[in-house]
């Protein structure tokens, strides 16, 4: 992320119900539940549904289109993420002493190495609206591709390059990367799943509004 003051809003004009362009999409919005790193539901999640800007759903629908044709669904563990979701992280992260997820989702790091290495981010990428952390499931066995480690293991066994995993973790993680790179989106170097519209059409612009259809439709 740039370094200066970004604008921050709650005007949800520019986006759209991911279901509504993607009607295939799984959805495990994991901060709506309790199963992730910090383990209570975060701020600004209201409903279990991926919302994006209109672009960045439309570059996704495109992906979609290439990934059935292959046998795979898309399932996303999370899309926008409002920006207080992101101050409930770095609050969690400076105050909190509850570390009950450590063996689930960080079991080699301190929580403040969370944000030093860069898996948390202070500032994310997620609020301005047109970033996506997702998967590939296959429609033949019923089962997520094994990509050689699960969403949100903060591990360097979760960096796209990692070595350490088997040919066919690694094939399966080039095969999600690759379509993602061929309809617009970028990767980042700690997470396989974790992708931005390169044009993406608010870069300059946080978002607070809750993840929720129904503040879409006021």
């Amino acid at each position: 992320m740039k370094n200066y003051k970004k604008d921050v809003t709650m005007n949800p004009s520019g986006f759209v119900l991911l279901a509504d362009y993607v009607p295939s999409i799984i959805q495990e919005i994991r901060y709506h539940s309790t199963y992730n790193f910090i383990g209570d539901r975060i701020d600004g999640y209201e409903e279990p549904c991926a919302l994006l800007t209109k672009e960045a759903a439309r570059a996704l629908k495109s992906v979609s289109n290439e990934m059935i044709v292959q046998g795979y669904r898309l399932k996303v563990f999370d899309a926008y993420r409002p920006a207080c979701a992101v101050k409930h992280f770095v609050l969690w992260g400076i105050e909190d002493q509850d570390i009950r997820m450590k063996p689930y989702f960080y079991p080699e790091l301190k929580k403040q190495e969370l944000f030093e290495k860069g898996y948390i981010a202070k500032q994310s990428s997620h609020s301005c609206g047109s970033t996506v952390d997702l998967t590939l499931f296959d429609m033949s066995t019923g089962k997520e591709l094994d990509m050689g480690s699960p969403f949100d293991l903060f591990s360097e066994a979760s960096h796209p390059d990692y070595k350490g995993i088997t040919e066919e973790q690694y094939v399966n993680r080039m095969i999600l990367r690759r379509v993602m790179l061929r309809n617009g989106f970028l990767p980042i170097d700690c997470e396989w799943w974790h992708f931005t519209l390169d044009n993406e059409p608010y870069p300059d612009t946080y978002f607070e509004f809750p993840v929720s259809s129904e503040y879409l439709r006021r």
